[in-house]
């Protein structure tokens, strides 16, 4: 079924909560003529970052995957897609201990048929829960049980099937305090730990991530990360890397200590990664906010290619026509490289110039 979009971004004051699965309005059109689109045995994005030791991927989500013409774009540009909702819990255990892999099987067997890899998202995250799951109380060890027993059937199924795992999604609020989410409350911070253990038993080889919005800068809540990741790593939990989530907006200004804040976390001896780059504006889409976007979509491309250990890049959905934002921000849009006509914006020229 449609769901949410999983990702909100806004001012660090006041983060909203996302609801509803839309495309986007006619007002997003390109006001302007469209950067021109790879040519027939001209480098894709994905081959231009292969060439730097990275991927650059996209998003996808199951409604779109009839789109014969998205789908070609999809397959063709990028080397690893993420499933925006299948394989989220609502998705993949409707009932308690039913599992139900279809969604999450339709995308990684695409990536299979493309030659792509799959960013696995999401295990544990506070939203898009089963109202078996949120509607009564549970104790500790009858919610760890359930944890551990939904992480270890998800990722056993999807053993040597998927790069990585974004294993906990959203684990702070903006100040840098624990998120009160059903896990938090119940078991307490330790979760977290216990969530990437119980996903490296499951599959040794999977990379596993932390992934939020809002800690691209350095700040209260990048710097929660930061004290967390130092801490796992003493305590030798499982953790391979960081993944930010880059929803960005025009209005609130570039995260200009992007590229300083990818080093610091790399120091600890983590991967990091871009892994839901958008960039949203106020509509309507004006020349000069299309180039100013372009030039994020650059900046924040560069600032990846700048640090070693940062992997690579992921963009949440790559055309307009599919994005979340309309229906969470209501008069923002135009966010992605692509249009709703798939047609490429400067944003995706940029971006081919970042990793040239």
């Amino acid at each position: 079924m449609p769901t949410a979009r999983s990702r909100i971004v806004g001012p660090l004051a006041a983060v909203l909560v996302a609801a509803g699965l839309a495309t986007g309005p006619a007002a997003q059109a390109v006001p302007t003529a469209p950067a021109a689109p790879a040519q027939a045995g001209q480098p894709t994005l994905a081959d231009l970052a292969e060439r730097h030791g990275r991927y650059f991927g996209s998003a996808t989500d199951n409604p779109e995957l009839t789109d014969t013409a998205y789908t070609k774009i999809l397959g063709s540009e990028f080397d690893m897609i993420t499933p925006g909702n299948g394989m989220k819990w609502y998705a993949t255990e409707p009932q308690q201990g039913v599992f139900d892999w279809t969604s999450g099987d339709e995308i990684v067997n695409l990536a299979r048929k493309n030659h792509q890899k799959v960013r696995a998202h999401t295990l544990v995250w506070h939203s898009q829960l089963p109202d078996w799951l949120t509607s009564r109380q549970w104790t500790a060890s009858e919610l760890r049980a359930v944890l551990k027993k939904h992480i270890t059937a998800e990722v056993r199924h999807y053993r040597g099937k998927v790069y990585s795992w974004d294993v906990v999604n959203e684990a702070f609020e903006e100040d840098g305090s624990y998120r009160e989410t059903i896990w938090y409350k119940t078991l307490g911070p330790g979760y977290i730990a216990d969530a990437l253990r119980w996903a490296h038993q499951a599959d040794p080889h999977a990379k596993l991530y932390l992934n939020d919005y809002n800690i691209e800068a350095t700040g209260p809540k990048s710097d929660a990360y930061y004290r967390l990741a130092k801490e796992l790593k003493a305590q030798g939990v499982p953790l391979d890397g960081i993944g930010f989530q880059a929803h960005l907006a025009l209005q609130y200004g570039y995260p200009t200590t992007v590229e300083d804040n990818l080093r610091r976390f790399s120091r600890l001896g983590l991967d990091t990664a871009l892994t839901e780059v958008d960039v949203r504006m106020q509509l309507p889409a004006t020349e000069e906010k299309l180039a100013e976007q372009a030039t994020w979509y650059r900046d924040l491309t560069a600032a990846c290619l700048a640090v070693r250990r940062c992997v690579g890049v992921t963009i949440w959905d790559y055309t307009d026509k599919y994005s979340w934002i309309p229906a969470v921000f209501p008069g923002e849009g135009a966010a992605l490289p692509w249009d709703e006509d798939l047609r490429p914006k400067p944003a995706y020229q940029a971006l081919r110039e970042a990793l040239r």
